[in-house]
């Protein structure tokens, strides 16, 4: 083009950021800002989600600065996607600020800081946020249900999630396969396996993702011969696994103790789908190992691991090392996730147990004072139990506390 202006650019920063390509979005929108073409809020709208995908925070708030200086912060479009950039990046006071900021709010914005709320784990103030929205009259659509349904699903709130799925079946947004798929991960955290295969029998078209949910639900429960059997009639089907299936399925096979099984399926994901086995299938294979008494292969697995073993992988390999005694084995793969994570807490509390029922209380006696010097602390465990709409956690040592 011989003359460029706003609309052209914007146009062209819209096409990249619309079809995922985020970054060269982001270097069109600096390459218009460079040679001096001032932006609008529509520019801004646009660049904003590339941002927000990207965790660009940094650059999330210049924008934000830019709108502020151009004077268009107050476009309600606009703050919907500040909304979305903070939330994205774990930003969620400023979000809400925002939102609360709001003359007029539309179904997008609801949509924008419910997302955010569940994003950033404060689930709690999601499903709070949704019932404020209902009792306002305001019209939501299935992209509501699904953050509603995924923080159900995060806090375990099953009958909070039942009343969402009748507010779904009401809607007529039952047959919506990302809200099937949310339900089926919402039924399977909160342990219903039965909804979880009334919700995958009634999918119209069941897609890798909802396989992968129905053969997770399963193989997390405990159900590894029915989520094995799952996945053969996918493939019958034709359905492609992905990376996440086969987490899936050497999960169900870890669980069910089917080391042969368990090796046919992690080869197969290269020979058959040239899917490169990640960190999170290593340490399926190494938990699976470990569990069968198999540590000496499980330790030579970590150590042709084609990329470096995190610290799930060691720590499948030292709580193996716990069930079945082997303090040598221990001592050593401690050693490994000291050097990787000297701070993390949970691995001390480990091999001191695993000292003691050993009777080597002076080793145990060390531990406790290395902790003490490296100021670790254990983290209470906690549960939560949802009673008349309202959800109450207990903290180890303490008292009920709802919110």
């Amino acid at each position: 083009m011989v003359v460029r202006n706003i609309v052209s650019w914007t146009a062209l920063i819209a096409g990249y950021v619309q079809n995922g390509f985020f970054e060269k979005g982001s270097g069109v929108f600096h390459e218009m800002v460079a040679l001096g073409t001032q932006p609008n809020a529509i520019t801004l709208m646009n660049i904003l989600p590339a941002y927000a995908s990207l965790e660009f925070l940094n650059m999330g708030k210049l924008v934000h600065g830019c709108a502020v200086k151009l004077g268009v912060d107050s476009d309600i479009s606009l703050i919907n996607t500040l909304i979305a950039l903070y939330g994205k990046c774990g930003i969620v006071d400023t979000a809400r600020s925002l939102f609360d900021q709001m003359p007029v709010r539309s179904l997008v914005s609801w949509n924008a800081m419910i997302a955010a709320y569940e994003q950033t784990n404060v689930d709690r103030y999601a499903i709070k946020l949704f019932r404020r929205m209902l009792i306002e009259k305001v019209e939501f659509d299935y992209i509501t249900m699904v953050s509603v349904i995924s923080a159900c699903a995060n806090l375990g709130a099953l009958n909070t999630g039942k009343w969402i799925h009748k507010l779904v079946r009401n809607k007529g947004l039952e047959t919506n396969v990302s809200i099937t798929n949310a339900l089926i991960d919402m039924c399977a955290k909160c342990g219903n396996i039965d909804l979880v295969r009334d919700a995958f029998d009634k999918l119209p078209h069941r897609s890798v993702v909802s396989w992968t949910s129905i053969i997770g639900a399963c193989a997390s429960h405990g159900h590894g011969d029915n989520a094995l059997m799952l996945f053969t009639k996918m493939k019958e089907e034709e359905i492609w696994p992905n990376s996440f299936t086969f987490i899936s399925v050497l999960t169900a096979c870890r669980h069910s103790g089917l080391v042969e099984e368990g090796k046919k399926h992690f080869e197969s994901m290269t020979k058959d789908y040239s899917i490169r086995p990640a960190v999170e299938h290593c340490a399926c294979m190494v938990d699976l190992l470990g569990r069968a008494g198999q540590l000496v292969e499980a330790y030579e697995f970590i150590e042709n691991m084609p990329s470096g073993p995190d610290i799930g992988v060691w720590g499948a390999l030292l709580g193996a090392c716990r069930i079945h005694g082997n303090l040598e084995l221990a001592e050593l793969v401690a050693d490994r996730l000291c050097q990787l994570e000297p701070q993390t807490v949970s691995f001390y509390v480990l091999m001191t147990n695993i000292y003691a029922e050993a009777g080597r209380w002076e080793d145990v006696a060390r531990l406790r004072k290395l902790m003490e010097e490296r100021e670790l602390k254990k983290i209470p465990g906690h549960s939560l139990v949802e009673v008349n709409q309202r959800f109450h956690t207990f903290l180890s040592g303490s008292k009920s506390r709802p919110f």
